[in-house]
């Protein structure tokens, strides 16, 4: 029989085949970024370095796999062949959410990309409220099963009051987080769910010795709308009120960035532009999951693939008409902050 949370998985994956869980009126605000164009470039498009080194590990160029599955029969393909581009690309790759696999360790074969992805950097993921009741030890065997590089601990507090079987106490979340920084062999990547971390957040969080953040921000997937989508009765109408909810992506960077965090920027990147003006804003890395999701859906593991060549060739080309050889430089290439992006950073 298919458990609740197979099916919730389940349920996950055919929302976020569509574009109805899209946000509907925020945007990331990536488009507030103007980035000034060198009709002097002074470069050949060939000797474009994209490479960053991010947590240990050489990237070919700043692109990340994102979270997306786990814990479901559909989630194991999904997985290893998205895995398998991104060591074969030189990207990083993110597992979803291993609470399938700590509640039901049949599911834990879901999970396991290593033997497709022996070089990717691979990260590990876990809701910061089931890891303030987990041990540390317990966290450590399951980052151990997968292989993985890093810990991604997520933080979804909207999306779990609307979820129909979500959780309600956030309490302890910030003392786990320095539990686990501490304890944890690996490093701890603060992550949110679409919803974006605060200025505030992120100096908490660095404060307790966290260095590294995956933003979500707000502009992508609402995970608060593919709940909404799956509840009913007054959780429905809860979701409906907070579909738009949260931080957009650019500000968190930014937030993150001057907070001194190590920044993913993911939530709503689509384009090489999106992630050459997350790297503007000082990101060091960019995530994309649902539309590489849908291209795999379209195309299989050639049409992920093709869709992040496309996104990297995309970065190059800007990258060179900013006149910029390296991410380090395009990190301080000039640019102009316009329009609402420019309110939330006030």
């Amino acid at each position: 029989m298919t458990s609740d949370i197979e099916q919730r998985k389940a349920d996950h994956l055919d929302l976020c085949a569509t574009d109805d869980v899209a946000f509907r009126q925020r945007t990331t605000l990536l488009e507030c970024v103007r980035l000034v164009h060198q009709a002097l470039p002074e470069a050949d498009f060939d000797s474009i370095d994209t490479r960053v080194r991010l947590l240990g590990k050489e990237l070919r160029a700043p692109l990340l796999i994102a979270a997306m599955t786990g814990g479901h029969e559909r989630a194991a393909e999904i997985n290893q062949a998205l895995a398998s581009v991104a060591n074969e690309l030189g990207y990083a790759f993110g597992l979803g959410s291993q609470r399938a696999m700590q509640k039901r360790p049949e599911t834990s074969w879901t999970y396991q990309v290593r033997k497709r992805a022996p070089h990717a950097l691979l990260f590990g993921n876990v809701g910061v409220v089931q890891a303030r009741d987990l041990s540390t030890d317990t966290i450590a065997q399951m980052l151990a099963e997968v292989g993985a590089d890093a810990l991604c601990v997520h933080m979804n507090p909207a999306m779990e009051l609307v979820q129909p079987e979500g959780d309600r106490n956030f309490s302890g979340c910030l003392q786990t987080f320095q539990r686990l920084w501490a304890e944890l062999d690996v490093p701890v990547i603060a992550k949110e769910t679409g919803n974006g971390i605060s200025r505030e957040v992120a100096a908490q969080l660095r404060a307790i010795g966290i260095r590294h953040a995956d933003t979500s921000g707000a502009g992508g997937t609402s995970w608060v709308g593919v709940e909404t989508l799956r509840a009913d009765g007054d959780g429905q109408a809860l979701g409906e009120a907070l579909w738009d909810w949260g931080i957009p992506t650019a500000a968190s960077v930014r937030y993150c960035v001057e907070a001194g965090m190590t920044t993913i920027a993911t939530g709503g990147i689509q384009t090489g532009m999106d992630v050459a003006r997350a790297i503007a804003l000082g990101a060091s890395c960019a995530g994309i999951a649902r539309h590489v999701y849908q291209a795999f859906l379209g195309g299989g593991t050639d049409g992920a693939r093709s869709f992040l060549l496309r996104i990297e060739r995309e970065l190059r080309s800007v990258m060179l008409l900013c006149g910029a050889k390296t991410i380090e430089e395009l990190q301080q290439a000039p640019r102009i902050v316009t329009g609402e992006l420019r309110d939330w950073l006030a």
